[in-house]
């Protein structure tokens, strides 16, 4: 099969993997509502916690983390036997990224990608991974705000990928995802100075 085929039944694999809306599934196999009824209508882990349903909210949350991980892992694993290397782990990496932002199964309207980009990390290079999610753990449990959390974690993750790698492609990569991460949150960002933005965990709202 020519390499460039190959290329693209990967990143396209990817991406189908990315768009699988476990907020939704999640929500449907629990009996709640669709994610993208209430609360910031978004179909990510945390619109999900505002249901009340911690263990939805978990599943889901894992569900995202994995599909970003599976797929640069096999992307890691399966590259070298055709010659691949950064070049296809990265393009699989933003696919699959891509994925859960705009998925085609609910009509490009996707979450914001923090778990999934936490799934990527994690295969790109664990300790990367741990560290940015560290980050967004400790600021997500102190002071209560996911949007803060993703927020200060986007920024690291490139900081701490030019400590451990230097420049490369997989650091454009991940320079990249920190970038569009911060862009879907700016209204978040907005809320925040503002003061109005919601807390991990607040009820559902009209």
């Amino acid at each position: 099969m020519p390499e460039f085929v190959i290329v693209v039944l990967a990143v396209l694999a990817a991406y189908l993997l990315g768009s699988v809306p476990f907020a939704v599934v999640c929500s449907r196999i629990f009996g709640l509502a669709d994610p993208r009824s209430y609360g910031s209508k978004n179909p990510g882990a945390t619109n999900v916690l505002r249901s009340g349903n911690k263990a939805a909210a978990a599943m889901t949350l894992l569900g995202d983390m994995a599909k970003g991980w599976l797929a640069v892992f096999l992307a890691q694993s399966l590259g070298p036997k055709y010659g691949f290397l950064d070049g296809l782990v990265g393009a699989v990496a933003l696919a699959v990224f891509f994925g859960h932002l705009y998925p085609v199964f609910l009509g490009f309207k996707g979450g914001k990608g923090v778990a999934t980009a936490a799934g990527v990390l994690l295969a790109l290079d664990p300790a990367l991974g741990l560290i940015t999610l560290g980050i967004w753990l400790a600021i997500a449990f102190t002071l209560r705000y996911s949007s803060l959390a993703a927020l200060v974690a986007a920024a690291a993750a490139p900081v701490t990928a030019f400590l451990f790698w230097g420049s490369g492609t997989l650091l454009l990569v991940v320079g990249i995802i920190a970038m569009v991460l911060i862009v879907k949150h700016w209204a978040n960002l907005q809320r925040l100075m503002a003061g109005t933005e919601p807390k991990i965990g607040a009820g559902k709202k009209a």
